[in-house]
């Protein structure tokens, strides 16, 4: 899987291989023909309706591959000043960040330590992902 050049029209296809559900159940769901179809398989990029619909129909978060893109390839952001308690806003204070990393993302990272293209250090280095989170993945899927 390829997270950094995403073509999401090979993963629907994938996918409706996989699920055996018919092309006029897709069609009757989509309120389009079956040609829309074969062209939605080809396209790199999506619609995000139309990707929420896909994601309905074959019951799989198909957004998962653009969080995992971000996760691993968007820069790191800027630090903000802080800012004492009292001026922080009910929003800011809703920061929730348990589970953040998919399973693909956690496969990506741990295919990487077990084909040695990247080291431990490299890897905290360049995703900015925790060492312990990072010690962690390993501990439960061993490295080869």
């Amino acid at each position: 899987m390829n997270l950094k050049n995403i073509h999401i029209g090979t993963h629907i296809k994938q996918k409706v291989r996989e699920s055996d559900i018919s092309m006029q159940r897709i069609c009757n769901f989509l309120a389009c023909e079956e040609e829309d179809i074969s062209d939605m398989f080809l396209q790199k990029s999506i619609d995000t309706n139309i990707l929420l619909r896909w994601c309905k129909l074959l019951e799989y978060d198909f957004f998962r591959f653009y969080t995992g893109h971000l996760i691993l390839y968007s820069p790191p952001a800027a630090q903000k000043p802080k800012v004492r308690k009292e001026e922080k806003s009910n929003s800011e204070n809703m920061n929730f960040r348990k589970n953040i990393y998919t399973q693909e993302v956690k496969d990506f990272i741990l295919e990487k330590l077990d084909k040695k293209e990247m080291t431990i250090n490299e890897i905290i280095a360049k995703y900015r992902i925790p060492k312990t989170t990072l010690y962690r993945w390993t501990k439960k899927a061993p490295i080869k």
